[in-house]
């Protein structure tokens, strides 16, 4: 809410240093990554990647990426990443995320179809 992103970036580099088995710092880094100054979508990319590796049934990696990979300009990656959420997750509840988020709206039309 503060929209400090560079304690928020510190916070979520603390948490994965303390946790690296809790998908969450990862998540916090990106998603401070992705607004700190010098930051952007492909840092936030980069940064979430290899979590979902390490966390490969965590749906909201997927979804992420998925919203990461849209707004870089790569519908195809996007669209997997989606639907890798989708499957490992709650379907009906990723499919109402993906068209309530702002990041996915040039995908929308299709998601509605899925």
């Amino acid at each position: 809410m503060e929209r400090n992103w560079a304690e928020a970036l510190e916070i979520a580099r603390a948490e994965l240093a303390v946790a690296p088995g809790n998908c969450s710092g990862w998540l916090h880094q990106a998603y401070a990554l992705r607004r700190i100054e010098g930051g952007g979508l492909p840092q936030a990319w980069g940064a979430l990647l290899p979590a979902a590796e390490k966390f490969p049934k965590e749906p909201i990696v997927a979804f992420n990426l998925s919203c990461y990979a849209c707004q870089l300009q790569l519908p195809d990656a996007a669209r997997q990443w989606l639907r890798q959420a989708m499957k490992i997750g709650d379907k009906a509840a990723i499919r109402k995320m993906a068209l309530a988020d702002n990041d996915l709206k040039s995908l929308w039309a299709e998601i509605q179809e899925w």
